[in-house]
């Protein structure tokens, strides 16, 4: 896999403090009957939120768009939203939080819109293309920055930020 020059690597640590930063956030915006995370980087998210907004009923729905860890590809639903869970919202799915880790072009934001639209969308980052379909999210990077999650990293070297700006 080739480096992003505008690598962005969070720690398990810093994701943590993120992820309740939103829960913070959202704390004003219940409350919620349910949660729907969008897999596989919701999970994370949600699982702290849910603790921290007192949230038991956690949904899943299974998007796959990164089949490479690089490059976004056709948007897949490997599993949908359970019809109970729906049900105990509101109409258009007012009263669920859905959660991510990241809206990136907001490709899965609009698939998962389509389903709820009346859903509070909140991510943990966002980037400029997805950010007008989120509700609430923490930091926003750029278009053209990779974000390295604390679950898909070992401990490795990292050079210098010097090393990959050749004037």
């Amino acid at each position: 896999m080739t480096q992003s020059p505008k690598a962005f690597p969070v720690s398990w640590d810093q994701f943590h403090r993120d992820a309740r930063a939103l829960a913070w956030r959202l704390a004003e915006s219940g409350p919620f009957s349910s949660i729907v995370c969008i897999t596989r980087g919701g999970l994370v998210p949600a699982a702290v939120v849910s603790r921290e907004l007192g949230v038991r009923v956690i949904e899943t729905i299974c998007i796959a768009s990164y089949h490479d860890y690089v490059n976004q590809g056709e948007l897949q639903v490997l599993k949908h939203i359970a019809a109970d869970v729906i049900a105990k919202g509101e109409a258009g799915g007012k009263g669920i939080l859905v959660i991510d880790d990241l809206v990136d072009t907001g490709k899965t934001a609009k698939i998962v819109r389509e389903i709820l639209p009346e859903a509070h969308f909140a991510t943990v980052y966002a980037k400029p293309l997805g950010r007008p379909l989120v509700d609430t999210f923490i930091t926003e990077v750029s278009q053209d920055t990779w974000i390295y999650f604390p679950w898909d990293m070992g401990l490795a070297y990292q050079p210098p930020i010097a090393e990959g700006h050749q004037g």
